[in-house]
């Protein structure tokens, strides 16, 4: 990867959307293959946890994952 090709995901990394920016991207219809996808990692992440508690643990167990480490 070249220093400009980093310095520019660096750049959209760190980009704070606007609030207009926000509002576009959340009201901007889905395409039946983008909502397709969606519904099938719902349906996989539902079967893979199946109880309200399973979720749960998960969500937790990851969280301890996500912040390991930070200080």
């Amino acid at each position: 990867m070249t220093p400009e090709r980093r310095a520019a995901l660096a750049a959209l990394q760190e980009h704070e959307l606007s609030d207009e920016e926000a509002r576009q991207y959340l009201d901007a219809p889905m395409e039946p293959a983008e909502r397709e996808a969606l519904l099938d990692l719902v349906r996989w992440f539902r079967s893979r946890y199946p109880s309200p508690a399973d979720r749960l643990a998960y969500v937790r167990r990851a969280y301890r994952r996500w912040t390991a480490g930070r200080s």
